[in-house]
């Protein structure tokens, strides 16, 4: 990744912040943003009595810590597919070895 810094201003929930990203990743700042005002809209038009702003960010911050817990999930190898690995490498070996 490039060592260029940026200078850009995201804008949430109708307001603007100032940030200093690596240039290389301001695409994924840009679609990140959308993707924050998308949920943010998306959970907003549910007008939920006594909710304010930060009540429905906050929702956002649980709905995108969730997703990245499951795709860390999803990528961790587990118990049982290192011991179906290790079967099929000592198969691989066993016909190698032939």
């Amino acid at each position: 990744m490039s060592d260029a810094k940026l200078e850009i201003k995201l804008k949430v929930a109708g307001k603007r912040y100032p940030m200093k990203i690596d240039a290389s990743l301001e695409e994924f700042y840009r679609l990140s943003e959308r993707d924050v005002n998308r949920y943010l809209m998306n959970y907003m038009k549910d007008k939920i009595d006594g909710y304010n702003d930060q009540d429905y960010l906050a929702l956002v911050a649980l709905q995108l810590a969730t997703a990245n817990r499951l795709l860390l999930r999803n990528r961790e190898v587990g118990g049982d597919e290192m011991q179906r690995l290790a079967a099929l490498s000592a198969e691989v070996e066993a016909l190698l070895t032939k």
